[in-house]
């Protein structure tokens, strides 16, 4: 894959790092287009980290090269920092600072004028929902509140560029959609680039284009509806009187091999919301009930690596505001 494109905001070309024998990321060639929501799906252990923390200027690469907003990360760190903002998959909030005065103190980082910061803080406070907030102290916000903090603290300065490291990572599944409510409008309204890692799919369908990557190797990029197409079959569940029997119907009626799930029988076929009814009429065994599912991030993930996401990895390194060794 050759970086292409003359809209992207992040470009690599074959950018490698290794910690000895390890390779943790392996010639990574991408472009991201700016204005969108690029994904890096994969488990942990994948290398997704190693690249957000050398794209951020945080890790040296051994190898190749990487610009973000025009700038090249090796040759113009302080540039791409100004470019860019960071949250970090572990909460680096001060807690016992107030709301505002940890946006306040981000933006003296920056050197802002403190009327523009004044603003934008403002701004910033109505965008997540925290504006009732701003004298409250870090340490008495729920974890769903210190996030969406976290993200405004990274677009303080009006960055070109977010990069959220697992943003949602141990927050219920309510306040992570409340969370990608505030992420999905900031393309559209302020042209921010969002780059983020993920282990979640839900989240990942949230992306423009998504890549997949494995053991520090991008296997396939593009976007998520175009991923799903290559798997061009939907999975059938049924439970019928006599599972065995029916199996054996599947597969000689119909050239399918059905195997058996704690679902009852299942086996891959193209539309199959087409296909149930003449399963119906033809299977003599009877079915108790169906299920259609089309085809999910999890299928992709399974086609090009051999194993569904949820079992894949292990425990990680994580991305963290602290050097690294």
């Amino acid at each position: 894959m050759t970086p292409s494109g003359t809209g992207a905001v992040i470009r690599t070309e074959g950018l490698r790092k290794a910690y000895g024998d390890i390779e943790a990321v392996a010639g990574l060639d991408l472009a991201v287009p700016a204005g969108e929501i690029f994904g890096f799906l994969g488990p942990n252990g994948a290398g997704k980290s190693t690249t957000i923390s050398m794209l951020c200027t945080l890790s040296r690469p051994t190898s190749g090269r990487a610009e973000v907003a025009g700038h090249d990360i090796v040759r113009e760190p302080a540039a791409v920092r100004r470019s860019i903002g960071l949250v970090f998959q572990e909460t680096t909030l001060d807690r016992e600072l107030t709301v505002e005065e940890n946006l306040r103190f981000q933006a003296d980082l920056f050197d802002m004028p403190r009327r523009t910061a004044r603003d934008r803080i403002g701004h910033l406070l109505e965008l997540v929902d925290l504006a009732d907030r701003r004298n409250a102290m870090v340490r008495t916000l729920s974890g769903g509140m210190q996030r969406r903090l976290e993200i405004a603290r990274g677009l303080l300065h009006s960055p070109r560029v977010l990069f959220l490291d697992e943003p949602t990572t141990g927050l219920d599944p309510q306040t992570r959609g409340a969370i990608w409510e505030y992420l999905l409008r900031l393309p559209r309204e302020d042209g921010v680039t969002i780059f983020l890692t993920t282990h979640h799919l839900a989240e990942a369908e949230h992306c423009g284009r998504l890549a997949i990557m494995d053991n520090g190797k991008l296997l396939v990029e593009d976007t998520p509806a175009l991923l799903k197409a290559v798997i061009a079959s939907d999975l059938v569940e049924i439970r019928t009187g006599d599972d065995t029997a029916a199996a054996q119907a599947i597969r000689t009626r119909f050239g399918l091999d059905a195997t058996a799930s704690a679902a009852g029988l299942r086996f891959r076929v193209a539309d199959g919301a087409a296909f149930v009814p003449r399963l119906c009429s033809e299977l003599t065994v009877p079915i108790h009930s169906v299920t259609v599912t089309p085809p999910t991030l999890d299928d992709v993930f399974l086609h090009y690596t051999g194993r569904p996401i949820r079992d894949a990895g292990g425990p990680g390194p994580t991305l963290s505001a602290g050097p690294r060794r």
